[in-house]
């Protein structure tokens, strides 16, 4: 008898049942990722607004994605070795501690102190909502485990477009509520309201129970830093660890993304409709989500992935060629709708071919691989932006050298760099077609239905 089979009893409740209750964490979930995001996104803009400096932006986030990827395999590691309901409700009075720090300090630290990059209370200030936010990731990791756990296998790849529809909708209301929260009501309001909604999460998931994991299933996971291990489920798999490479294409364009896209879009529009038309194009993540949770990915998950990949650096190096407010925001829409496709395909052949046992720190190893793509980006996009790029398009020599191929406009540069972008994002999804890792990787997957029923 497996590990997984002898710590989860399905026959406890009924599908329908067993998909309430992950309707349930679902939700939760999402209100929690509105909550983090709402004062992630915030933190952004109010930077960005004060400063008028992308490095500063390029930085925070970027330290976002290395936070995610230094910590995702102690996350992993704690998924496997305790109860995926316990780790959930840790995270959350964690993330709940960290930001009532952050209104405190915000209260006794005068505005002008805060706002010095030069001084150490603006570093202090992020990285005490960023902690509080990256560790609410641990929920995210612990909730792919519970699709395993709750959903049947046949509706798996349904399932996690769900989780990427709610994941869009929890997009939407950040960027609608962030800008206005900002512009409106200013940072320390953003705050409260943000402490306010991660108690309410937190005191919901005390509510929920999962009976079906009747205990922590039998694993190998050692300490709260299980690297060895980590690599070893990954590599247990053949082709497992090309498939996060895979899913790694789309992170590299991400960090191009996460240090210019909020500049670009913050110079077209006042912060308050930079929300609403963000929201308006991230009405794309739903759409894409639920159209996977009604036709799933397809027979196989991982050409689905590529084909997506390819879309997108097409989509990445266009939606800002001409600095026309539709444009950018219709390519933000078609972007995100793929969004979902990329994760949710990457998900269900981790959970089809990887024992429960071991999916926490899979799971937990590819968020790090692929979290470490978008800050080495980040980094080094924002500085050669702001010193290099973005200066030599707003010089009347760059300016009429780009206007034949990009147009006319006080973001040129940005679009120049997402412009090259997305032409790498193309060519290295259209490369791994190529490869045998992606034909070892798909007959992985088409085989794991018939040796699971072997075993049977």
């Amino acid at each position: 008898m497996s590990g997984q089979e002898a710590a989860v009893d399905t026959s406890l409740r009924t599908p329908e049942e067993r998909s309430r209750t992950f309707a349930g964490i679902l939700i939760n979930t999402a209100l929690a990722n509105v909550t983090t995001s709402y004062l992630w996104f915030a933190l952004t803009f109010w930077v960005y607004l004060e400063t008028r400096n992308v490095i500063a932006t390029g930085v925070v986030g970027g330290a976002y994605m290395l936070l995610i990827a230094l910590s995702s395999i102690s996350f992993g590691t704690f998924v496997d070795r305790y109860r995926k309901l316990a780790i959930m409700r840790f995270a959350a009075a964690f993330t709940l501690v960290m930001f009532v720090l952050s209104g405190v300090m915000f209260l006794l630290t005068p505005g002008a102190g805060l706002l010095d990059l030069g001084q150490p209370w603006f570093w202090i200030f992020t990285l005490i909502i960023l902690v509080g936010a990256v560790v609410e990731n641990l929920r995210n990791v612990a909730l792919s485990t519970t699709v395993t756990i709750l959903i049947e296998p046949d509706r798996r790849a349904n399932a996690n477009g769900m989780v990427g529809m709610v994941q869009g909708l929890a997009f939407i209301v950040t960027s609608v509520f962030s800008g206005l929260s900002v512009g409106l009501l200013g940072m320390g309001w953003t705050i409260a309201i943000a402490v306010v909604l991660t108690a309410l999460a937190f005191l919901h998931l005390l509510t929920l129970r999962l009976p079906e994991e009747t205990h922590v299933a039998a694993s190998d996971a050692q300490g709260g830093f299980d690297l060895r291990g980590s690599i070893a489920a990954v590599l247990a798999v053949a082709g497992l660890f090309a498939l996060i490479i895979f899913s790694t294409f789309n992170n590299f364009i991400g960090g191009v993304y996460m240090a210019l896209m909020d500049p670009y879009g913050l110079e077209m529009f006042p912060v308050e409709l930079w929300g609403l038309f963000l929201a308006l194009g991230s009405t794309g993540f739903i759409v894409g989500g639920a159209l996977i949770g009604k036709f799933g990915l397809g027979a196989n998950p991982l050409r689905t992935l590529l084909i997506a990949v390819a879309i997108m650096g097409a989509l990445g190096a266009l939606f800002a060629i001409r600095e026309w407010a539709w444009l950018y925001v219709a390519g933000i829409w078609l972007y995100l709708a793929l969004v979902p496709c990329v994760e949710a395909a990457e998900q269900t052949v981790i959970q089809r071919v990887v024992p429960l046992n071991k999916q926490g720190r899979v799971f937990g190893f590819a968020m790090a691989f692929e979290s470490a793509a978008a800050p080495i980006t980040a980094f080094l996009i924002a500085p050669l932006a702001q010193f290099w790029i973005i200066p030599y398009a707003r010089s009347s020599e760059g300016a009429a050298q780009l206007a034949p191929l990009l147009g006319e406009g006080t973001s040129r540069g940005i679009a120049l760099v997402f412009l090259v972008a997305g032409i790498v994002m193309i060519v290295a999804a259209v490369l791994a077609f190529l490869t045998p890792v992606y034909r070892r990787v798909s007959a992985s997957y088409a085989q794991a239905p018939a040796e699971e029923t072997a075993g049977a």
